[in-house]
């Protein structure tokens, strides 16, 4: 596919599909502060489980509404109260092994870094690599969730662009667009770059890549 038949592909691709999952939850990463950064590691974490991403994303933001917000906020919640808050908003089957994941993670994080994802950063010499390898030691998060995780938080760590996972470079490949990060990134503003990303994801979790194919042609 060349340029010219790349922008509308690119044009749909953003107008159907076009916004970050943090966004979606009001989870202002750009901040780049403990807070939003421990709410998306979360959000990462639900999303990762073999569950619809639409319930994945209520979960995440019943979360917030329940004040869990932080760390230690987290960490300080008892489990039956994350039980239930997981199994009200749709987060049924994992909802157990989820609620203590994510204590267990809330706990680690405190105690290993203080409640700050920016201290794991560090530890890990903003090497992306490294970043992905320590992010796994929390429970719940394995390669997916960290995949997840460093796609959107890539427009605050600078180190890790270009990223695109794995669903994201099929999906590109579907549909005709470059097979690489690089290639991708070449397409679009790095401020963008993220925004794709997701975009790519969204309509493979949609199932909407021919209605992007019939919009596009």
């Amino acid at each position: 596919m060349n340029g010219e038949t790349e922008k509308p592909v690119l044009a749909s691709l953003f107008d159907r599909h076009g916004r970050m999952f943090s966004e979606e939850l009001g989870i202002d990463l750009m901040r780049g502060t403990p807070a939003p950064l421990f709410q998306w590691l979360c959000a990462a974490l639900l999303m990762s489980a073999r569950i619809p991403s639409e319930r994945a994303m209520q979960a995440a933001g019943a979360l917030k509404d329940a004040g869990w917000t932080t760390a230690r906020h987290m960490a300080d919640s008892r489990w039956e109260d994350r039980v239930k808050v997981l199994n009200g908003a749709g987060y049924a089957r994992f909802d157990e092994s989820a609620a203590r994941m994510l204590g267990e993670t809330a706990d680690l994080l405190v105690s290993d870094y203080g409640g700050d994802l920016r201290r794991l950063r560090e530890r890990a010499e903003y090497d992306p690599a490294n970043e992905k390898r320590l992010l796994q030691e929390f429970k719940g998060i394995g390669y997916v969730g960290a995949d997840i995780f460093l796609r959107e938080v890539q427009c605050v760590w600078g180190e890790l662009y270009p990223f695109a996972d794995r669903k994201a470079l099929e999906t590109s490949e579907k549909l005709g667009l470059p097979e690489t990060p690089g290639g991708l990134a070449a397409l679009v503003s790095r401020k963008d770059f993220p925004r794709l990303v997701a975009a790519l994801v969204r309509a493979a979790l949609a199932k909407d890549l021919d209605g992007i194919r019939q919009e596009a042609s």
